[in-house]
């Protein structure tokens, strides 16, 4: 509904006062330099000792590909892999982009509204009457600034979850350089055990043909063969799908697919560091926790500026001019306003506030579930390496031994080459364990780290930065502004 007004001074200083308070609060803000991306740079420099790069240009392009090379020149480390993948990853080039994505809204959400203008040229005869009215969105205009802080908090949770998606990007490739690796080394050893076995089926093949053996025995030198050989195969394919999935991972193709992974997995560290406190640290340190906590937040404000204009939404002042043939020109001010006659705005509010709560609920869920992830993960990291080092210490030495043992014995005409050849398999399954345990225990020790949000506590790397916006409001109840 419009109404007119003649023009009055005082209200005309009113509005234009109102205006000027509106803008001075709000403000315009401009586009970063780094596009938000310092906060993940900066993820990965403190967590994982790496350098990020958002490929926005074709001297950021040329600059990933230079450094890539120069780390394809040697054979990768779980280090390098990490450093390709946030170098080359397409997928992880696209979360970049959110970011401008949600720094343009956080910019347009602080732009003044723009004046509507409206025009209407009427004929009556001889008469002719034109009227003329600029308008703008009162409403729109004095919520500005908090309009601009809520997308400025959202701008926020978009950089953090950003950076935990780049953590997650890294922790992925690591899992699968691991996994490439120990997947190679059981391929050697597979073709070193086929190898063997081929050697003792032929043997047992003359052996037989002599009537040295009976064929009981040689049948089984042949079936242990035949098993070595499906081994290697299944071992072969094994390792071209992990190689495949870090190339994936790495984000490479052509010529760049061809990179050198080393021969074996790192050697089992000589002692398991004592970890403490870790559900707190990794409360404090993870992204995706942090990132919550700023929606929270954001959800608080969006909450009390819904609760704020839940009667009037819609409030447009306008400046009036019209003219008509005979007449002297009429100016003056008008008024669109929306009456709250059938929608008082509860459902607007209840809808907010249920949004809230979702939010609350589920950062409290995401709390739980890390405090339960670091004390799973953590059990898991002490039980790999417990194990593993059992097999190291303990299993394969004493294989080893009995190997001797029966190799003297051997000789000494104690024992049949049978006998030896039983104790050498028994031997190989001994050193596949041992591969398999020092496998999962560095699979365990990405995941504890990728539980944590980082690095493990105590490593050579400054404390993570505190999260750049303040902490949700404690209570889980919602709270206007």
């Amino acid at each position: 509904m419009s109404f007119p007004f003649p023009g009055r001074p005082a209200a005309s200083r009113a509005g234009l006062a109102a205006a000027a308070c509106a803008l001075l609060l709000a403000g315009c803000a401009s586009f970063t330099d780094d596009g938000g991306f310092g906060t993940a740079a900066e993820a990965a420099r403190q967590r994982l000792g790496q350098d990020a790069l958002w490929v926005r240009s074709d001297q950021d392009r040329a600059e990933a590909y230079r450094r890539t090379q120069a780390l394809l020149a040697e054979p990768l480390d779980a280090d390098s892999a990490v450093q390709i993948a946030l170098l080359n990853n397409a997928g992880l080039q696209a979360a970049f982009a959110e970011l401008g994505i949600s720094e343009a809204e956080y910019v347009q959400a602080t732009r003044l509204p723009n004046p509507g203008f409206s025009f209407s040229r009427t004929r009556q005869g001889d008469d002719l009457k034109i009227d003329r009215a600029i308008a703008v969105g009162l409403v729109n205009l004095l919520t500005l600034p908090l309009v601009a802080r809520i997308e400025q908090d959202r701008f926020a949770q978009a950089r953090l979850a950003v950076a935990d998606t780049l953590l997650r990007q890294a922790f992925a490739t690591r899992r699968a350089f691991v996994n490439a690796v120990a997947a190679e080394q059981a391929a050697r050893y597979a073709e070193q055990v086929r190898h063997a076995a081929e050697t003792g089926a032929l043997f047992a093949r003359d052996l037989a043909r002599a009537g040295n053996v009976s064929a009981l025995d040689h049948a089984r030198e042949q079936a242990f063969y035949a098993d070595a050989a499906a081994q290697l195969a299944r071992a072969r394919q094994q390792a071209l799908a992990a190689r495949e999935q870090l190339t994936r991972r790495l984000g490479l193709w052509g010529t760049g697919a061809q990179y050198r992974l080393p021969e074996r997995l790192p050697d089992l560290p000589k002692a398991r560091p004592a970890l403490t406190d870790l559900e707190g640290y990794a409360i404090g340190n993870r992204l995706d926790l942090q990132a919550g906590r700023v929606q929270l937040e954001s959800l608080a404000r969006s909450l009390g500026l819904t609760r704020a204009t839940r009667f009037v939404s819609v409030i447009d002042v306008a400046y009036l001019r019209n003219s008509e043939t005979a007449k002297p020109t009429e100016s003056g001010y008008g008024i669109n306003i929306e009456i709250p006659l059938f929608d008082w705005g509860g459902a607007r509010v209840a809808r907010a506030e249920a949004v809230y709560m979702q939010a609350a609920a589920r950062l409290a869920e995401s709390a739980v579930d890390a405090r339960s992830e670091v004390r799973e993960n953590y059990a898991g990291y002490q039980a790999r390496y417990d194990i593993a080092r059992h097999y190291r210490d303990e299993v394969v030495p004493l294989r080893k031994r009995i190997t001797d043992e029966d190799l003297l014995r051997y000789n000494g005409m104690l024992v049949s080459v049978f006998e030896l050849l039983a104790d050498a398999r028994e031997q190989v399954n001994a050193v596949n364990g041992y591969l398999d345990a020092l496998r999962e225990y560095w699979l365990a020790e990405t995941d504890l780290q990728a539980t944590l949000g980082g690095r493990l506590p105590g490593a050579d790397a400054p404390p993570p930065s505190p999260p750049p916006a303040g902490s949700a409001p404690a209570a889980a109840q919602p709270k206007g502004n």
